[in-house]
């Protein structure tokens, strides 16, 4: 079967041909639909020799769905030609946290030697696709599995971060959106769709904060020197309520520090390797600083049934195997528009 793998460190992706996958006991084979490129694709792929840690050839793609191809021995209530998302961080499944379905959180994951599809264990960037276990399967229905693929990830996660707080956003409150990507373009979706807030999109392209308009923004603005006081002058100069950071990098945070509200939240999803110190004298008084991981079972649940009364969308650009590499320039240009598929 095609297979986008990572194969050699520092080489980057590669399109190959690799034997077919069959499914143990428990396991499930699904023949993918599609398959979604994310921005930690590329974390991993430009570690260091020494930070690599997962096996080589690594199989990407961690935001996955398709339709049960073929069974392994014991699995029940799971029918050869439903379709499934993939839910992505898995966990051991017998801790508290697993039992509650927040497997992103399970503290046994790592000693186990569990890690998530494409971001360790074989992805689904692929023809086919084993998944561990059946509880790592959430029902397609009838949503598209092109648009729906990337809200395994781009989706589950805004949703988690902001899901923290959405007990705050109420009406009057305002939440900033540093960076409208493939997460960022969602979760200004999953504020409107879920709060009250007032919605701030800050980025560097224009292309992306017309994006950010049309996806529901209140306002838009260039993340750039003139941003802090814009956002201030916005927020009746008190600041957001809560700064959700798609990006990460040190800028970003910086800007998420000059502009959260005392009592705030500030989230860093992105993973550009910023850091946010706090404390007296660095954040205003009360705010709380997090990076949220993913998301839960329940949540993307949730996600799916939001798009499911088409309360978000994913933009998508499609691209086939042949196209895989040039898709993944175009994500670490920072040239894509929503988010990048692969349509097998």
């Amino acid at each position: 079967m095609k297979a986008v793998q990572y194969r050699e460190i520092g080489k980057g992706p590669e399109v190959v041909d690799i034997e077919t996958p069959e499914p143990g006991p428990g396991e499930i084979r699904l023949k993918v639909l599609a398959a979604g490129l994310c921005h930690s694709d590329w974390f991993l792929m430009e570690l260091p020799e020494e930070q690599y840690t997962y096996p080589l050839p690594l199989t990407l793609g961690h935001e996955g769905v398709g339709e049960v191809d073929m069974l392994g021995d014991g699995v029940e209530g799971v029918q050869v030609g439903e379709r499934y998302a993939i839910y992505g961080p898995w966990g051991c499944g017998l801790c508290h946290a697993c039992a509650q379905g927040k497997e992103n959180y399970c503290p046994h994951a790592a000693e186990l030697g569990i890690a998530p599809p494409g971001l360790g264990a074989p992805g689904a960037m692929a023809e086919y696709v084993i998944v561990d276990d059946k509880r790592h399967l959430a029902p397609l229905g009838d949503l598209d599995p092109v648009e729906s693929a990337s809200l395994t990830d781009a989706g589950l996660t805004p949703y988690h971060a902001i899901a923290a707080v959405r007990d705050k956003l109420t009406p009057g409150t305002t939440a900033l959106v540093i960076g409208v990507g493939g997460l960022g373009h969602l979760g200004i979706q999953i504020l409107r769709a879920t709060t009250a807030a007032t919605v701030i999109a800050a980025d560097v392209s224009d292309d992306k904060l017309e994006l950010a308009r049309k996806v529901g923004a209140h306002h838009t603005l260039r993340s750039d020197e003139g941003a802090v006081s814009r956002i201030r002058e916005l927020t009746g100069g008190e600041g957001a309520v809560a700064v959700f950071d798609f990006v990460g990098i040190q800028p970003t945070i910086d800007l998420a520090r000059e502009t959260i509200a005392a009592d705030g939240f500030v989230h860093i999803v992105g993973i550009g390797g910023g850091t946010l110190p706090t404390g007296f004298f660095s954040t205003p008084f009360g705010a709380a600083v997090r990076a949220p991981y993913w998301g839960t079972r329940p949540e993307l649940l949730e996600v799916l049934d939001l798009a499911r009364a088409g309360a978000i969308g994913v933009h998508v650009e499609r691209y086939g195997f042949d196209q895989a590499v040039e898709a993944y320039q175009r994500l670490h240009e920072g040239a894509v528009q929503g988010r990048a598929v692969i349509v097998p």
